[in-house]
């Protein structure tokens, strides 16, 4: 079967997610790839590899990289692969996890949340936040949370030589990932040996794919294809393979693949909403106190109100 054509490949951008000129990411989408054309994805922000000056645990509302913040109508996925993922929210949740990591959020009707500053002093840190689109139908669903450790993400040997692929949601071969979102994804983490091939298959259910290469370099579909490139495919043919050769330095990215939604949504800062009746009502809940509206009866902020 002939390859998926390549719609194109670009580099990904330098952005501030928070405003903080010191925090800076590698974003491939939507700076790069537009929300119409990322559906069911929104956001992908590449953070690290920096190294850790100090660690916080669960104990303390200390050291929190990103503090606390809202969000409105999407699913998100943080998945470390360097370093300890460190997570707080609305839900009553505060854990710190290894890698590669992930913890998952099917945000729906809101949470609030603080992240990061899990890493020990010196080890290094680097990982992904990504935002996918929400049905606007489920918008007002109750948010749903989990985290999944390294030993609970299955891996897929690629070649029996050192190439593998982490499964982190959707359908992989005989495989299935373990986050749970309100569209129809598939996830994979698909890690090359140098000079090692890997054959793709789209789920032919799904009608967007896109690669994101963060390290090493190779060829995709014989084209070179080097870290820090997001490639878009031509799905419409009805093609669903494609052909990644590493580098002599190895290949590693993401695949992001999914049924796109080709719904409207109205997106401002961490707030994704149906229409701007909603976005407007968002903002004015958080700034009457009465946002999330699901959320545990103690005050979660601070950790000496924490049940044991």
């Amino acid at each position: 079967m002939a390859l998926m054509p390549v719609r194109y490949v670009k580099n990904a951008q330098t952005a501030y997610p928070t405003g903080d000129p010191n925090f800076a990411v590698k974003q491939s989408f939507p700076s790069v790839v537009g929300e119409r054309e990322s559906d069911p994805f929104l956001m992908c922000d590449e953070f690290g590899p920096t190294v850790s000056r100090r660690a916080y645990g669960n104990d303390t509302d200390a050291g929190f990289d990103v503090p606390w913040h809202p969000h409105h109508g999407m699913d998100i996925l943080s998945y470390i692969v360097e370093g300890c993922g460190r997570h707080a929210d609305s839900l009553g949740n505060r854990e710190v996890y290894a890698s590669p990591g992930f913890q998952w959020m099917s945000v729906g009707s809101g949470v609030e949340h603080a992240e990061g500053g899990g890493t020990p002093a010196g080890e290094r840190t680097h990982g992904f936040q990504i935002w996918l689109k929400m049905p606007r139908a489920k918008m007002g669903d109750a948010p749903r949370y989990g985290t999944v450790e390294p030993s609970a993400i299955t891996t897929v040997d690629l070649d029996g030589a050192g190439s593998v692929a982490r499964v982190i949601a959707g359908p992989f071969r005989d495989a299935t990932g373990p986050a749970s979102f309100a569209v129809t994804v598939q996830i994979v983490d698909v890690d090359l040996r140098p000079g090692a091939d890997f054959a793709y298959e789209r789920p032919s259910h799904m009608d967007n794919a896109m690669f994101y290469c963060f390290k090493g370099a190779g060829t995709l579909n014989g084209e070179p294809f080097k870290a820090q490139q997001i490639c878009r495919f031509d799905t419409s043919g009805g093609s669903v393979k494609a052909a990644v050769s590493a580098g002599a330095a190895g290949l590693r990215m993401m695949v992001f693949t999914g049924k796109m939604t080709k719904e409207d949504v109205v997106w401002h800062g961490p707030f994704v909403c149906a229409d701007r009746a909603q976005l407007r009502e968002c903002f004015k809940n958080q700034q009457l106190g009465r946002f999330p509206p699901v959320r545990v009866p103690y005050n979660y902020k601070d950790v000496t109100q924490v049940p044991k």
